[in-house]
């Protein structure tokens, strides 16, 4: 394990960054493995975790590098982004720091993310590595419409989750939320297995690949005011038609309706959503849906 120094905070203590380095038995690439960016995902940190567990049982080629914490003071204080960075020069040197020590020793990148605290996510984008990311196994793709700029609308998930790199990279949005996160851990895992078998890093056979939705493009919902957002969706993955409720935010205070969510599209598939009753602010995420009426579909292998 290698400590990367960052800077030193005003009360004393050192901001670094920890790299773990695992070795197999043979020539290959370097994967590397990023959790930990947004500081409210804590399930990507413990998917890299349990996946470092595995590997001391696990023949293979090449070189993992793993940054399991990308942001350790917004993992300190439990929030999306670095705290108190008005000017994200902080954040800056962060992004230095991972792109010389990290990014620029990899071949390819599985980057994990998730729904953060409250709503839970499900999906994998298609970006710069469509067989790496179909083979990292989950049944919901985003392949981004991209704007004239090439960067994506506002509502494109896109932004802020692939760096303007040259190496194949994976963003992998799964779990989070006020549930069991063990299936979403356990699909992680698997996952990056499935990638390493897709790389040559592996003998023998990935798991089986469910059937694969690619969406063009999705849909945020957020709410305008605070309150309890009362979640009426089907499950994750699931299909919602066109004016279907999703959820209502009630207030604390007075028990009055104050906001309704409706699916926006005719034919429409659950991306993010909150579980249970959750405690929302204005702006935060409501709901994701995807697009099924140009939806690629592929059957399973």
């Amino acid at each position: 394990m290698d400590k990367v120094p960052v800077s030193t905070m005003a009360n004393g203590s050192e901001l670094a960054l920890y790299l773990h380095t695992f070795d197999g038995s043979g020539a290959g690439p370097t994967l590397g493995l990023r959790a930990g960016i947004h500081g409210d995902e804590a399930v990507g940190v413990e998917i890299l975790w349990r996946f470092a567990e595995r590997l001391k049982s696990l023949p293979f080629r090449g070189r993992i590098l793993m940054l399991p914490v990308a942001n350790p003071l917004a993992l300190q204080n439990r929030s999306r982004h670095t705290p108190d960075d008005t000017d994200r020069r902080l954040t800056g040197q962060l992004n230095e720091a991972i792109d010389r020590h990290f990014l620029k020793r990899v071949d390819a990148v599985i980057d994990f993310h998730a729904g953060g605290y409250y709503p839970t996510v499900d999906y994998v984008y298609i970006t710069n590595a469509e067989k790496l990311s179909r083979a990292f196994g989950s049944p919901l793709m985003y392949r981004p419409t991209l704007d004239r700029d090439g960067t994506g609308g506002w509502d494109n998930p896109r932004r802020g989750v692939m760096p303007n790199q040259p190496v194949p990279w994976v963003t992998a949005e799964l779990g989070g939320g006020d549930v069991d996160q063990a299936p979403y851990v356990a699909r992680g895992v698997a996952g990056i297995q499935n990638v390493m078998h897709a790389l040559g890093m592996c003998d023998g056979r990935a798991s089986a690949r469910p059937r694969q939705t690619v969406v063009h493009e999705i849909r945020t919902l957020r709410p305008q005011n605070g309150g309890l957002l009362v979640t009426e969706a089907p499950g994750m993955g699931q299909p919602v038609r066109g004016g279907s409720v999703l959820g209502r935010l009630v207030s604390p205070h007075t028990f009055e309706e104050i906001e309704r969510f409706e699916c926006p599209l005719e034919q429409g598939v659950m991306i993010l959503s909150h579980q249970t009753v959750d405690v929302v602010r204005p702006a935060d995420y409501g709901y994701m849906i995807g697009d099924l009426a140009d939806a690629e579909r592929e059957e399973g292998e």
